[in-house]
């Protein structure tokens, strides 16, 4: 992932908007340094704050990563997911990911913008993931979904890496 990419695409988003940097740092509840320093390329972001902006801004993540040929990897504090594909139909654009969970403490996302949906497949591990409120679990080979337009949260139970594939899929408007 190419900071100084992201923060071109972000930027030109936010100004397609007609949305200032003050009041989309605010929406996103990010620092407005941190917005300015993603924009310019200086700050390599996390997944959490680019999950934070591009809800805002109502796009999919990859619609300010690399292409998906470029394979992007992105971090969070307790979640790295790799961009396989992104495919589009009439009513939505879905992402695919390879995602892992390092045990330890978990990440909490920001709510993406309404009626976007989140599918886990686990492969290894277990997996603790939803909605931050009432969370779900998911041993290897188990499937959990939830819609994530609330703050929602992922943690490895247990000792053990959880390696899953991570489906979103957001509505068109």
């Amino acid at each position: 992932m190419d900071p100084a990419v992201v923060g071109r695409r972000v930027r030109a988003l936010r100004e397609e908007r007609g949305i200032s940097l003050s009041t989309l740092a605010r929406l996103a509840g990010v620092g407005k340094a941190t917005l300015s320093g993603l924009e310019h390329g200086t700050r390599n972001p996390t997944l959490d704050t680019l999950w934070a902006v591009t809800a805002q801004l109502g796009v999919p993540l990859t619609a300010v990563l690399a292409e998906p040929a470029a394979a992007p990897t992105v971090h969070g504090a307790a979640v790295s997911a790799t961009l396989l594909e992104v495919f589009t139909d009439a009513d939505a654009t879905y992402e695919l990911y390879r995602m892992r969970v390092a045990p330890g403490p978990g990440q909490l996302s920001p709510a993406h913008q309404p009626g976007v949906t989140e599918h886990v497949t686990v492969f290894a591990g277990v997996l603790r993931a939803g909605p931050a409120d009432a969370p779900l679990t998911a041993p290897a080979g188990c499937h959990i979904r939830w819609v994530s337009d609330v703050p929602h949260s992922y943690t490895a139970v247990g000792d053990e890496e959880v390696a899953a594939s991570l489906l979103l899929r957001y509505p068109r408007r």
